[in-house]
């Protein structure tokens, strides 16, 4: 379920330019401590916003992730926070305190925000011990002391002190950087794509050790990466962005089950979209798919009213299933090799292309072709003529109609 249950399926589909549809925003915001409301940041001299009409909230003690593709607005967005950047319009809110709008704007220094950058920005003449206390001058030297070696204690490197950074590891280095942020006790910490520099090995560790790290610390923190997998493992709610525009907000398993915009469905996971069409027999409601009839599906998210029922179908990589019994056959145009299974790009004989992770033990050849059928169990669909670029989001079910009723599709008895 999700950690946010200030944003549920809408029961009405109405498109508005301030919420993606169906999501919507409860009242109950008194539990957020990140309250960021219809906020734009944009620079002088671009006809675009770099951060378009963002609402999202985070809860004290969650992580918060923001993830998209280069260019998006999503470092923009955690400099905004951070009072690294101006807001032209809207506001963030820290514990129900303004601290930048249009006309207000707390000073970086005033709102007690801590920093991870990807470079670590470590003082390499410093120990680590004098790194992780360089904030907190301010105390006594044995209330300093005892807090950097608390720290410390935290991320694991207690024994580390007297080191200097050139004589750590990559993932070490980084944990200082993480132990001097949290040192002064900030109310925030924001951490921007800290693993990019980490091979991936370390980086999906260390993604781990530093969720469990925020957690013990009961650290509220809104991180920054490109890496999806980084983003699910550390992430109790994420924001997919594109062209500044926050398209979700919302858990791992709704982003990837119940992808509230097209963007959304084709940037999260290995899918395709396949054309299809969707009709009513008696009390069963039927997705016709070039790999057959769905219809023993789980509710989920699903269309409401399509021109003549035609519709576009996601198909992930996970709902296709290696049988060779099956009657719909495919042809393995590419291959990649996962460890525990490959990922086959296939093509069917009306040219469709889809993709299916099987087992490793089924190594095929390029060129060969193996039966499939579709085992999905969250159908996901969208209005055929939503453009997959849209600034303006074009929402699921269907952007076309003026309101629509979610349908439930149940597994029949």
């Amino acid at each position: 379920m999700s950690h946010l249950p200030e944003l549920v399926r809408s029961q009405d589909c109405r498109q508005t330019p301030r919420q993606p549809c169906g999501l919507s925003v409860l009242s109950t915001i008194g539990l957020m401590f990140l309250e960021v409301t219809q906020l734009q940041v944009q620079y002088p001299g671009r006809t675009r916003a770099a951060v378009d009409r963002v609402t999202l909230g985070l809860r004290a003690g969650d992580v918060g992730v923001l993830i998209g593709p280069s260019g998006c607005g999503k470092t923009t967005l955690l400099r905004a926070v951070a009072g690294l950047e101006q807001v032209t319009a809207g506001d963030i809110q820290l514990a129900k305190s303004v601290v930048s709008s249009a006309s207000v704007h707390v000073p970086a220094e005033a709102r007690r925000i801590g920093m991870v950058f990807q470079d670590y920005a470590l003082f390499p003449h410093l120990s680590v011990s004098d790194n992780v206390g360089f904030g907190l001058h301010h105390l006594p030297r044995q209330s300093r002391e005892h807090r950097i070696q608390e720290v410390l204690k935290l991320v694991g490197l207690e024994r580390s002190a007297p080191r200097y950074p050139h004589e750590l590891s990559g993932g070490q280095q980084q944990r200082v950087a993480l132990a001097r942020a949290l040192a002064p006790q900030p109310q925030l910490l924001l951490l921007d794509e800290p693993f990019s520099n980490l091979d991936v090995d370390l980086r999906e560790r260390l993604a781990h050790e530093v969720r469990a790290i925020l957690k013990e610390a009961q650290t509220t923190a809104l991180f920054v990466t490109h890496d999806q997998m980084e983003a699910f493992a550390v992430g109790d709610v994420i924001g997919v962005m594109s062209e500044g525009r926050l398209h979700q907000w919302d858990d791992a398993y709704n982003l990837y089950h119940r992808p509230a915009t097209r963007f959304v469905a084709d940037f999260i996971g290995h899918g395709v979209f396949a054309p299809a069409s969707v009709r009513q027999v008696g009390q069963q409601v039927i997705v016709q798919t070039p790999l057959g009839e769905l219809t023993d599906v789980a509710k989920g998210p699903l269309p409401c009213h399509f021109v003549d029922g035609e519709c576009d179908v996601l198909l992930r990589a996970d709902d296709i299933v290696h049988d060779d019994d099956a009657p719909v056959k495919a042809q393995i145009v590419r291959k990649a090799f996962r460890g525990s299974e490959f990922l086959y790009t296939l093509e069917l004989a009306s040219g469709q292309t889809v993709m299916a992770h099987v087992p490793s033990h089924h190594d095929h050849k390029i060129g060969e072709w193996i039966g499939i059928r579709a085992q999905v169990d969250h159908v996901v669909t969208f209005n055929r003529a939503c453009a997959l670029q849209n600034r303006e989001m074009c929402q699921m079910p269907c952007a076309s109609q003026n309101t629509c009723a979610p349908v439930s599709f149940q597994s029949p008895a």
